[in-house]
């Protein structure tokens, strides 16, 4: 039996390699969350396998007909007078029949189902950029979150500083006890709101694991990137351009109509008749055989498809309708998002140029002010609170801008804007 002490060492170095392993932990980039997110990503998954089902219905689509093969004996006769030979007068038949599909039957399938595939392709792309649109959000706001904590930390500072100087200034009688309490009182909100941040970067953090598909500790995990907001933005008809040609669910639109063009023609030629020719070979007893060829033609008197025929036929005026409605759709997700990433823009085009400096400068005047006792209590708490109110909401409002960003690039169905 091994003394404690032994395992000492080992228990110490396992300690420091684990500690390695957290602190070589680098923040992953929103490229790095990407990519880890399509290759983990259960339902990304399923869908790529979907589109691997729908591959091997083309293999089924382009099989050709199966010919069938009789065999026949007749004239068996076990009574007959001379017990020795039951088969002597049997007649041995042997047939081979083959449907050979006309009107380009069996290309007409293939191509339906390649254009199935394609269909599939195109909603597996689709479902891909909805996703990721839900992953870059949650990006976001881990962003998000880590700059509010870092700001609580900042004030929850700065505000301790001011309480030391003017835990100074009570001890030689420059402010009365009521007052240095009222500061007191005051800090209990930035610990609130540092404790409010904390709990939210781990919240941030654990959505953001969910949908990565990853079991990674919190304090090991971390993400970096920019959380500002960008350039100039394009005009409007740029988007709208880029988004018809690449949102990949007007893509699947489109190929619905051409899938339905080719079912209709598939229904047309399924309601024409299709041979089966046959040759069969036998024996006449006692030495003679033959062959014979044969074809049969249904007659296609009554059934001739007509039901698939206007199935078919309908079901494109239907697909061009949904196209004009994604197309509709396409514009309207394009407008919206615009809409909502110029209004953040401005904001916070106002904030960067004025409201932060002003707050900051304000803010740093007053306590100054007060600390000098050119300023009354009520007026430093006043700066206090707008200087947190205005940072809060710079950040909030970045946020929104990136999210904005994401739900644009959503609309015009790649990253036309860079993060």
């Amino acid at each position: 039996m091994s003394h404690p002490i032994r395992r000492l060492p080992l228990a110490l170095m396992a300690e420091f390699l684990l500690a390695g392993t957290v602190l070589g932990q680098s923040p992953l980039t929103w490229k790095q969350v990407q990519a880890k997110f399509q290759g983990a990503n259960p339902t990304l998954q399923a869908g790529q396998i979907g589109i691997e089902e729908s591959k091997a219905s083309e293999v089924t689509a382009f099989l050709r007909p199966n010919p069938q093969v009789t065999a026949t004996i007749d004239q068996l006769d076990p009574f007959t007078t001379n017990p020795y030979r039951p088969i002597g007068l049997a007649l041995p038949l042997v047939s081979l029949n083959y449907l050979h599909e006309r009107q380009h039957k069996r290309e007409l399938r293939l191509e339906s189902a390649q254009k199935a595939t394609g269909i599939a392709v195109s909603q597996q792309t689709d479902l891909e950029r909805n996703l990721l649109f839900g992953l870059r959000t949650a990006f976001v706001q881990l962003l998000q979150a880590k700059q509010v904590l870092a700001l609580a930390k900042d004030n929850l500072d700065y505000f301790d500083r001011e309480l030391t100087v003017s835990r100074a200034r009570f001890n030689a009688g420059d402010i009365a006890h009521v007052d240095l309490d009222r500061l007191e009182l005051q800090r209990v909100q930035y610990e609130s709101d540092f404790e409010t941040a904390n709990v939210n970067l781990r919240s941030a953090k654990i959505i953001l694991l969910t949908l990565l598909n990853d079991r990674t500790p919190l304090e090991q995990f971390d993400v970096t990137g920019s959380f500002e907001s960008g350039s100039k933005l394009e005009p409007l008809d740029t988007f709208h351009t880029v988004a018809l040609e690449s949102r990949p669910d007007l893509k699947a639109a489109v190929q619905t109509i051409e899938k339905a063009q080719t079912d209709y023609k598939l229904a047309v030629a399924n309601g024409s008749a299709d041979p089966t020719f046959g040759v069969d070979f036998a024996r006449n007893p006692p030495l003679t055989a033959y062959f014979g060829v044969g074809v049969n033609i249904p007659l296609r008197v009554f059934d001739r498809n007509q039901g698939e025929k206007e199935r078919t036929r309908l079901d494109v005026t239907r697909a061009e309708r949904l196209h004009d409605a994604a197309t509709a759709q396409v514009f309207s997700d394009v407008d919206s998002a615009y809409v909502a990433l110029v209004s953040a823009s401005n904001l916070l085009r106002a904030y960067k140029e004025k409201y932060l400096e002003t707050s900051t400068r304000v803010r740093d005047t007053v306590a100054y002010s007060y600390q000098h006792g050119a300023a009354a209590l009520v007026d430093f708490l006043d700066a206090q609170r707008d200087y947190r109110a205005v940072q809060a909401a710079y950040l909030n409002l970045t946020g929104t801008y990136l999210t904005a960003v994401g739900q644009l690039n959503l609309a015009v169905g790649r990253e036309a804007i860079d993060y």
